[in-house]
């Protein structure tokens, strides 16, 4: 299979050889090409375990500018990938498959959200780290779910605020800092999903279990919950926590990682809607594989490419953000 068709996939299909071991074979490869993998939580579990860094949205983005490597390959979705781009503008960054998108990126097109700002004059443009180079673009400052409140709080309390596009994250962050920020009608389509009806049965059904909630859930799936936070947020308080039993209602993807770190705890993933699944999973995560990640390591394809132009003005910012949290500590 050429390049060009390659493209059209949006990934490598290349067959590989049954004899091959990928673990050791992606390992050596990334030795090779002085490569960095970043995994994010919602993963597969073989991508995090082969992965050099495994965080949250935050994390990846301040290892990507830390990194001494030559290649970063980025484990997540493509808004990640254009992330770690912007930020090093002179690496090649490499994603398994184009086509692991993101549905809250998504739910807001740059040239509709260019439009609501235009028709807002005066106001401080905050948006959530999953969205598009070109949205970063037109930006004032990027946020992840870990430091939103801190951010947002950096800011006058009577400063106006657009807040785009999660409409659950900005309604939870105006719910706790007492602003009210204008929101961009965006979500995310796993964190929509959540049964409340499931969810007051696993109660009933484990008395004795925590509720871990992402913000990107909707406001009464978080009224449910015992704790609210980032990914990484849920999964320290897992650790830190004494409670022996959890319910967590974010992608399923991190209870690899909790169960990692607490073997002997027990997390239960909150169900979605859909009767058919008793967890919650990004189809768009889940396009990622071992063999998708040896090929892209071994053909240095798909590669992200950014315009000069919206990099330029994406990456201000990114690294705003960068510089608030390490001020807060975050």
């Amino acid at each position: 299979m050429n390049r060009e068709e390659w493209l059209k996939k949006g990934f490598v299909n290349e067959p590989i050889n049954e004899d091959i071991d990928l673990k050791v074979a992606i390992n050596k490869l990334k030795k090779e090409k002085n490569a960095v993998i970043l995994g994010h939580y919602y993963q597969k579990g073989e991508i995090q375990d082969i992965a050099d860094f495994v965080g949250d949205s935050l994390a990846l983005a301040q290892w990507a500018a830390k990194t001494s490597a030559d290649i970063i390959v980025v484990c997540g979705v493509h808004f990640m990938g254009e992330t770690a781009k912007i930020l090093c503008p002179n690496k090649k960054v490499l994603v398994p498959d184009l086509n692991a998108g993101c549905s809250l990126a998504d739910s807001c097109p740059a040239d509709q959200f260019e439009q609501f700002v235009k028709e807002h004059p005066g106001y401080t443009v905050i948006s959530y780290v999953n969205t598009t180079a070109a949205v970063k673009a037109l930006t004032d400052v990027v946020v992840t779910s870990t430091n939103a409140k801190q951010i947002v709080e950096s800011f006058p309390k009577d400063e106006k605020i657009i807040f785009g596009p999660d409409r659950n994250l900005g309604d939870y962050i105006n719910s706790i800092t007492n602003r009210k920020m204008l929101l961009w009608d965006g979500a995310c389509h796993v964190h929509e999903q959540f049964s409340v009806e499931k969810i007051v049965e696993l109660k009933a059904q484990y008395p004795d279990a925590i509720v871990l909630a992402h913000p990107e859930c909707k406001s009464v799936v978080l009224k449910l919950a015992d704790v609210i936070g980032s990914t990484a947020a849920l999964l320290k308080h897992a650790i830190n926590s004494s409670e022996q039993r959890f319910i967590v209602a974010t992608e399923s993807g991190i209870l690899h990682e909790m169960q990692k770190k607490c073997p002997q705890k027990t997390f239960i993933p909150a169900p979605p809607n859909d009767s058919t699944c008793a967890c919650n999973e990004c189809s768009f995560m889940r396009l990622n594989s071992l063999e998708k990640l040896y090929n892209c390591l071994k053909y240095e394809y798909p590669e992200i490419e950014v315009d000069a132009d919206v990099a330029e003005k994406a990456v201000k910012p990114i690294k705003k953000m960068l510089d608030i949290s390490e001020k807060l500590g975050l």
